[in-house]
């Protein structure tokens, strides 16, 4: 019952508990969740005494704070338990970046996709950049934002657009982000928007 040796300083800090707490009156919780109401602090100690465990300060803030029967082992499992899942809740959201080129190979167009899919898993937004150089710079914008869309197609993890296809720095941009919404499956690709005759060089 009670720290032991194992019980890290840390821990004792954090928990208020049996004699260490010093105020008279308290709000006791039983074991089972029973609610003894208000009640005198060396009262709730005895009554867990008698049970063999801890009487353990859960809510210090209120007026009288709130203390709970029970045993401290148990007590500090369900509050790492709870400390994880807040934890997990709370993970941070990155935006990852993939670039692409017009002449890509299929091969590495297969691994980026792959890579994107990998990180919207994960829960992280991916900004997917199409850079152009040279005369590319000045084709079509319906043309290069079609060839952007190929390379969306083949990423295999659902997703939705969360910043529209558009002009950067780079070339053309486009943020996804993944829609829990829908089961992962693979896009067909949209139909080329001019004849392939008409392309100086093949993007995917």
């Amino acid at each position: 019952m009670g720290f032991t040796k194992y019980t890290s300083q840390k821990e004792k800090e954090q928990v208020r508990m049996n004699e260490a707490i010093r105020v008279k009156e308290i709000r006791c919780i039983g074991p089972e969740g029973e609610n003894y109401g208000v009640i005198e602090t060396k009262d709730a100690l005895a009554k867990a005494r008698e049970l063999g465990l801890d009487l353990i300060e859960v809510t210090a803030n209120a007026n009288p704070p709130v203390c709970r029967i029970t045993d401290y082992g148990k007590f500090m499992y369900e509050q790492k338990k709870k400390d994880k899942q807040v934890k997990s809740k709370a993970k941070v959201t990155e935006t990852k970046e993939t670039q692409v080129k017009i002449g890509t190979s299929s091969r590495d167009m297969e691994i980026k996709a792959m890579k994107s899919a990998a990180w919207l898993k994960e829960g992280h937004r991916v900004k997917v950049d199409l850079f152009l150089w040279g005369r590319y710079k000045y084709m079509e914008f319906n043309f290069l934002k079609e060839r952007l869309e190929r390379f969306l197609a083949i990423i295999p993890e659902s997703y939705k657009i969360a910043d529209e296809i558009k002009k950067s720095p780079k070339g053309l941009s486009v943020v996804i982000e993944k829609d829990p919404s829908k089961k992962p499956a693979v896009r067909p690709a949209p139909k080329p928007s001019l004849p392939e005759a008409s392309v100086p060089e093949e993007v995917v």
